[in-house]
C-alpha cells in the first residue's frame, strides 16, 4: 500500500473527499489509501465562481473533491458552460473531462480563470 505525507502549516487548510480541513496547529499527515485532495490556495468557495472561468473551476473541483450528489449537477453545468466555448485550452479541458482525468482538467481550468483575467486586465 502506498502512502502519501503531508505537512501542513497552522491555518492552511486541505480538501479531502469534499471534507474541508483547516489546521488549528501545524501537522503532518499520512494518507493511507488514494484520496482527491486539494489544498487551501487551490479551493475556490462557491461564491468566488463570478465569471464564467470562475464557475468552470468550481465546477471542476466539484467534480474532483466535491460530494458525489453534486457531482451529476457540476457535470451537466460543466457541458452547459463549454458547449459555446472553442480554442486548444477548451478542446483539452473536454479530452481531460472525458478521459476522467480530473486532476488535469481541474489544471486546465485554473488556467481558463487566468487566461479570463488576462483578458480583463488589459
Amino acid at each position: 500500500m502506498s502512502t502519501l505525507v503531508l505537512e501542513l502549516k497552522q491555518g492552511e487548510s486541505l480538501m479531502v473527499n469534499g471534507a474541508t480541513i483547516r489546521f488549528k496547529t501545524r501537522a503532518r499527515i499520512e494518507l493511507m489509501s488514494r484520496s482527491r485532495f486539494m489544498f487551501g490556495k487551490q479551493i475556490m468557495a462557491a461564491t468566488e465562481a463570478t465569471t464564467p472561468a470562475r464557475q468552470i473551476y468550481y465546477d471542476v473541483q466539484t467534480l474532483y473533491v466535491g460530494p458525489p450528489e453534486g457531482r451529476d449537477g457540476a457535470r451537466a453545468s460543466l457541458g452547459a458552460r463549454l458547449a459555446p466555448l472553442e480554442g486548444e485550452l477548451v478542446a483539452a479541458l473536454r479530452a481531460a473531462l472525458e478521459s476522467e482525468a480530473l486532476f488535469e482538467a481541474l489544471k486546465l481550468a485554473r488556467q481558463l480563470v487566468r487566461q479570463e483575467r488576462a483578458s480583463h486586465a488589459g
